[in-house]
């Protein structure tokens, strides 16, 4: 063959990107009758610069989305902008630029970094949270749930970071520091709003069962943090304290016997009125309750030491008759639960640890189920047993106990079984900027009044002063004095915008009709197209977004705004980091690889076969230089093995399998339709392993190399298939290549519109295979026999090698272990 150009990937993959986007042959048309697959990448926050380690997550979306169109499905693959959020005002605040500028500049380049990676998104569906024809339907949102009570305002403890001045929502709170930037945690009593998302906790649970397209260890992420748990909740009477009762709640009641003190949180409400009765103890209360107001939830429950200032009151049991000493301490929070502990240290290590520290009595009601363990305890006995010490429960199981003690206490009129759980309502009031504005005023006569929906949306105020200090909206009276909805008077805006978590918690249904101005979405639209099939992003999400947007959709779904499962996501992947250096690439570790870069020195589609092919995509993946310099290499031989057959090659249909002319024709033709069998497993699948199709496509590149190489081999049928083939194999994962290559074989229309290519079983067939002889467990020889022979004839052939007989001379055969065309494993002794 005359000798050929190089591949110049700067001179084919920019032009073909250009003619994608000019035939819009990624955009979704209504009326289009195949199967509908909707696939989606967790929409990116506007940062500035991508990087390759966001490219890894892109790439394996839009081969996804390659696949499965070019295998008949009407694919929507859509883009947008996670835009409001923190990073902005700090931007502000630092650079002394507007928070919209900076997003919409970081927007401008990352879309054209997106677009370079030569991903097939519908760009039509475009759009970012910041946009006001976005975020006015956030509002809207807000106002349905306010009208049905699910949003709310209360004053609580909330966790306030006083860097970004702020209030986080507890999924926010990472070890005690703000998840934005890292400071130190405070709690304070502010009034803000809340979702009531616990009204969906059971429904929340029940349906992670039905996902099973999701990791199991998300699904186990999102149960513990709802937490539901079975308990009894009751009251203990407070001795000389009139009309004052104590509740509790625990999931073991079985051990009420074993209380010898309770716990209170010190803003219970039954603190006050004991102070009030045993004033000598007022200050030391007051001073100890003034030290935690600034410690985080997680100091109070895990970090700080287990301690507490008695009250001098008693409680009274309400079997026992017991007296019981009232503490107020430090690791009991008034939020959870009733803001009450009863403390049973033989049957609760925290209550041991505290009970040891203090001096209070130890007094053991459940032992194991031998009756073995006696006091004094070395340490909590929390596991259920059988019960001592306890009346007339003396004896009987824990389990058998707990339902006798709570129907007891439910006949005395002093307990009921209840439900409990962890999870607690979304806290969604931000004092920020750069945020959805709450849609609410406040009237000195009406009070708290929803905006009109005919005023959406509250928009965002221009040239506002961000100071970093509080919420900057408060301090802008042409934002703040407005007038009542109901009587036409002075009223103030509300001054405190959404959690940016509302935002991505419903931008999957507006992707589906998103320049509709009447409606956040048309709900026949939305029905055709939802669940999302394939959802792509990070395992850190698992209790913040991901569980905020199913509560969410849920919503949606029970207002009659959608239909149908009301679950949003079908099957959710996540992906593995890039590492480089061993660390996750990062600016801050200044190890970042640019996308520019990259595409600029060896190309996209070397860039995404190296994403794709150097690990399973779930796995942490290493940037190597030398990987991606063999992906160079890989593209460069299917030019110079493919390109100069390229107009022959079209004149061998692909309809059919082509005349197998000798040995090499066959492994040819089988190795192309071993790496089409893999990319269509991988998909329908959904395991998306695409390194072992890449692994694959290099076998059959090899074998390509090689067979050009042969007499005769430019007019020989099999090769001319497989070269025709090849861009179809090759575009999910190389896609401006496979263009390239599709177009020189002289069609008119984009590869990306074809099939691909069903595997053919004759092709997968193979005249003879290789089947390993072990004696013993060790391999001792290899025979290359045909396909289905039987384990007599193997075992006939395997007494004919040296090497076997060698091992079982003067042994007597005991067991042979047969696997079909693939093993025999002859044990001797």
């Amino acid at each position: 063959m005359p000798d050929e150009q190089p591949y110049d990937f700067r001179a084919v993959e920019r032009p073909w990107q250009q003619r994608w986007e000019r035939d819009g042959i990624y955009v979704v048309r209504e009326g289009d009758a195949r199967p509908r697959y909707y696939v989606l990448e967790m929409l990116p926050y506007p940062s500035g610069d991508l990087h390759v380690g966001h490219a890894k997550n892109y790439t394996l979306g839009d081969a996804i989305a390659r696949l499965q169109r070019m295998r008949g499905y009407d694919v929507i693959h859509p883009m947008g902008w996670d835009a409001f959020g923190l990073p902005a005002e700090n931007a502000a605040i630092q650079r002394g630029i507007d928070p919209e500028t900076w997003t919409r500049q970081n927007i401008e380049n990352m879309e054209r970094q997106i677009r370079l990676m030569g991903t097939g998104y519908d760009w039509t569906r475009e759009f970012a949270t910041c946009d006001a024809e976005y975020y006015r339907w956030n509002q809207w949102f807000f106002l349905r749930m306010f009208e049905k009570g699910i949003a709310y305002k209360r004053e609580a403890p909330v966790n306030w970071c006083p860097v970004d001045q702020t209030v986080l929502a507890n999924e926010q709170v990472e070890n005690g520091r703000c998840w934005r930037c890292g400071a130190a945690v405070e709690r304070r009593n502010l009034s803000q709003w809340n979702f009531k998302i616990t009204d969906y906790a059971d429904r929340l649970l029940a349906g992670l069962d039905r996902l099973d397209g999701w990791p199991e260890r998300i699904r186990t992420m999102q149960r513990n943090w709802i937490g539901r748990s079975e308990g009894t909740t009751f009251s203990f009477d407070v001795e000389h304290v009139e009309a004052t009762t104590i509740d509790v709640y625990t999931t073991r009641v079985d051990t009420v016997y074993g209380v010898t003190f309770l716990a209170l949180a010190p803003e219970h409400p039954a603190v006050a009125k004991i102070i009030e009765r045993f004033p000598k103890v007022r200050k030391r209360i007051e001073e100890f309750a003034a030290s935690l107001r600034s410690k985080s939830e997680l100091e109070r429950t895990q970090l700080m030491e287990k301690t507490g200032i008695p009250t001098g009151a008693y409680a009274i049991n309400p079997l026992s008759r017991e007296r019981v000493p009232i503490w107020v301490t430090n690791y009991v929070l008034a939020e959870y639960g009733t803001g009450a502990v009863m403390g049973v240290p033989a049957h609760d290590e925290r209550d041991f640890d505290f009970a040891k520290q203090h001096g209070l009595p130890i007094m053991q009601v459940i032992t194991t189920p031998d009756g073995s363990l006696q006091s004094p305890l070395s340490e909590a006995y929390v596991e259920d047993g059988k019960l001592i010490a306890s009346d007339e429960y003396t004896g009987m199981r824990s389990a058998v106990a707990r339902r006798a003690i709570t129907a007891r206490l439910v006949a005395l009129g002093r307990g009921r079984a209840t439900v409990a759980y962890r999870l607690r309502d979304w806290l969604v009031s931000r004092q920020r900027y750069w945020g959805t504005p709450i849609p609410i005023v406040y009237c000195p006569d009406h009070g708290a009044v929803a905006v009109p929906d005919d005023q959406l949306p509250v928009v965002l105020p221009k040239a506002v002063k961000i100071t970093g200090q509080g919420s900057p909206l408060a301090n802008d009276p042409g934002f703040m004095q407005t007038t009542c909805p109901t009587c036409g008077g002075p009223a103030t805006r509300d001054p405190d915008t959404m959690d940016t978590f509302v935002d991505s918690s419903w931008y999957f249904v507006r992707y589906l009709d998103p320049h509709n101005a009447r409606a956040p979405f048309d709900r026949a639209v939305a029905a055709r197209w939802m669940p999302v099939d394939q959802y792509i992003g990070g395992a850190e999400h698992a209790v913040l977004h991901l569980l905020y947007a199913r509560f969410f959709y849920k919503f949606l779904v029970d207002a009659g705004y959608a239909e149908g499962d009301d679950e949003p996501f079908t099957r959710l992947f996540n992906q593995g980091t890039l590492l480089r250096g061993g660390e996750k690439m990062s600016k801050s570790r200044g190890n970042v690889v640019g996308i520019d870069e990259t595409v600029e020195t060896y190309g996209v589609d070397a860039m995404r076969l190296f994403l794709l092919k150097a690990a399973p995509p779930e796995d942490a993946l290493e940037w190597t230089d030398e990987g991606i310099v063999g992906r160079v290499r890989f593209i460069q031989r299917v030019w110079r093995a493919a390109e100069p057959l390229a107009a022959a090659a079209r004149a061998v249909t692909l309809d059919r399998l082509p005349e197998l002319r000798g040995p090499w024709q066959r492994e040819l033709v089988r190795a192309l339709h071993v790496a089409l069998d893999s990319g269509r497993g991988e998909t329908e699948t959904r395991r998306f392993h695409y390194n072992v199709t890449t692994a694959k496509l290099d076998e059959l590149v090899n074998l390509l190399t090689a067979a050009v190489r042969e007499p005769g081999a430019a007019s020989d049928p099999a090769l001319l298939y497989a070269v025709h083939a090849l861009p179809i194999v090759l575009a999910p994962f190389a896609p401006h290549l496979a263009d390239e290559l599709w177009s020189r074989m002289g069609y008119a229309q984009s590869v990306h519109l074809e099939r691909w290519i069903e595997t053919d079983p004759a092709a997968l067939a193979v005249d003879e295979i290789t089947l390993v002889v072990q004696v013993n467990g060790k391999v001792r020889a290899r025979l290359v026999v045909a396909p289905g022979i039987g384990e007599e004839a193997v075992f006939d052939l395997a007494l004919r090698e040296p090497s076997v007989t060698a091992q079982i001379d003067g042994k007597q055969v005991r067991k042979r272990i047969f696997v079909p065309d693939k093993l025999l494993n002859i044990v001797a002794a």
